[in-house]
């Protein structure tokens, strides 16, 4: 499960996905959401990881229902500079 921004709170996307490496190269070609290519919604801000896909669909559906502000904190708890955890992704997550 992980989140995506535009940039630091700024446009929002929750997704889930078997393999962060292989669907953050989507995104970022343009490849991975129509909403995510319009509003420029590329920077890793978030990824939790999970053994068994049926978890991981349900925190995204839970995170999904919950308030920006939710959201925003939840970030901010894990990666307060907003950094884009993508090279770590690759590193460590794997395809």
């Amino acid at each position: 499960m992980y989140i995506l921004a535009s940039k630091p709170n700024g446009t929002l996307y929750v997704g889930v996905t078997g393999g962060i490496v292989r669907r953050m190269y989507q995104h970022r070609i343009g490849d991975g959401s129509t909403f995510v290519e319009e509003d420029d919604v590329t920077r890793l801000v978030r990824l939790e990881r999970f053994d068994r896909i049926e978890d991981a669909i349900r925190r995204e559906k839970q995170l999904k229902a919950w308030r920006r502000d939710w959201k925003l904190e939840r970030i901010r708890d894990t990666n307060p500079e907003w950094r884009d955890l993508y090279d770590e992704a690759c590193r460590g997550y794997g395809t």
